[in-house]
């Protein structure tokens, strides 16, 4: 269907038949023996197929400006972040079958230079009342305005923002990825465990990596490290072939425990490691990175996660698929711990103080009923290897530890209803 040039993918419900995992197969297995049990498959009763409860999820999401192609090594997925849904999609089907509850994801896919608010309007005009969203955060504080005082829950799954957890915040907007205060502060304790205090910051051009500079200055002083330089990299957005002579010259005269990047799309990071003037750690964007979810975490029944995407999508989960995934897992629990389809329901059962998500990181995982940002915890992981995972030893909160990562309530510029 196309509204407005924008492509809504009605075709695609959940995943192409040939790609239904056994959970699916099952599920119409059993359909199909119930009616035959009730008399037949001509005698099967009008009303059957509405005892089905269907729960349909939208997953829209805009495509972002192509960064500078620096290397073909890391290209993003096409299906980045929607692969997640699917599978999450046939997760919540597996425990829905035996509740009569099937779930529906519809994809909505808006170019880089096409009108997400078009898009978002097809859907509430169309009913669609639990809608995930990857845009940036201006558009997403746009989505969240259109939709104030409906019944309709949105899940950010794609913008790390601190404003919108912040004063920006909104209260039918529910946070599935962390922040960058969040992501911050899970390196800076892990800074400060190591001893590791004086911080050398250097910062990309884009708004991004302002943003998260920002976030690395109020994490070092929030525990204890000190930035003891700060520069601006300014040398363009290519250097891998003069790398060798830039970098040793700009890092040099600064006495420093490790260097901490802000370059989120990969611009100049990687070329920092190895060639700076005095041999110390690359942290940040690039070298030892705080993240949602990689590729190397095993750890609680992770492997699990982590195969049986690989096994299906032939790639391994990114940081985008967790997040989608865990936002449409989030809705399933709320339906199965309710047993019901009804939107209040699932809404009040995900707000309420009895919501957990099995996430995969050793704890349950829960919403702050203050700024709705799902408490985490954040791995701290290099290209080929888990390193830790904070919150880290020694960091404690009167409420929980995962608080101890990101804004806590008393810093928070957030006022919900």
């Amino acid at each position: 269907m196309n509204i407005m040039g924008i492509h809504i993918d009605t075709s695609r419900r959940s995943e192409p038949e040939s790609q239904k995992p056994p959970a699916r197969k099952w599920l119409a297995v059993l359909l199909a023996a119930s009616v035959m049990v009730s008399g037949g498959l001509g005698s099967a009763s009008p009303g059957r197929a509405a005892e089905i409860a269907r729960i349909t999820i939208a997953y829209l999401s805009q495509a972002a400006e192509p960064p500078p192609k620096l290397s073909n090594l890391d290209l993003p997925p096409k299906d980045q972040g929607v692969a997640g849904g699917r599978l999450s999609i046939a997760d919540n089907n597996t425990t829905g079958r035996f509740l009569k509850q099937e779930f529906v994801l519809e994809e909505v896919e808006v170019p880089a230079d096409g009108d997400p608010k078009a898009a978002f309007q097809a859907l509430l005009d169309r009913g669609d009342q639990l809608i995930v969203l990857n845009v940036p955060a201006r558009v997403l504080l746009d989505l969240a305005d259109m939709a104030a005082g409906k019944d309709v829950l949105l899940f950010n799954v794609g913008a790390p923002d601190d404003r919108l957890r912040d004063a920006d915040c909104r209260d039918n907007v529910m946070h599935l990825a962390p922040s960058r205060a969040m992501l911050a502060d899970a390196l800076a304790q892990y800074l400060a465990w190591k001893r590791w205090p004086k911080v050398f910051l250097v910062v990309g051009r884009r708004d991004g990596d302002r943003l998260f500079a920002e976030a690395v200055r109020r994490a070092t002083k929030r525990f204890g490290d000190k930035i003891v330089e700060e520069r601006q990299w300014a040398f363009g957005p290519d250097t891998r072939r003069t790398a060798q002579a830039e970098v040793p010259t700009f890092t040099q005269n600064v006495d420093y425990d490790v260097l901490v990047v802000a370059d989120e799309i990969g611009e100049f990071g990687e070329y920092l490691a190895y060639r700076t003037w005095l041999p110390r750690p690359i942290a940040g964007t690039q070298g030892l990175t705080p993240t949602s979810w990689h590729r190397t975490h095993e750890q609680w029944g992770a492997a699990q996660l982590q195969n049986r995407f690989q096994k299906t999508y032939g790639r391994w989960m990114t940081p985008l698929d967790y997040q989608v995934w865990a936002a449409i897992r989030t809705i399933g629990e709320g339906a199965t711990r309710t047993g019901s389809a009804a939107f209040a329901a699932i809404r009040d059962y995900i707000r309420g103080p009895d919501f957990e998500l099995a996430g995969f990181k050793g704890q349950k995982l829960t919403f702050r009923p203050w700024n709705w940002q799902l408490r985490q915890p954040i791995l701290l992981v290099s290209p080929k290897a888990l390193v830790s995972v904070s919150p880290q030893k020694g960091f404690l909160h009167p409420v929980s530890l995962l608080d101890t990562l990101g804004l806590d309530q008393p810093e928070s510029a957030c006022r919900l209803p």
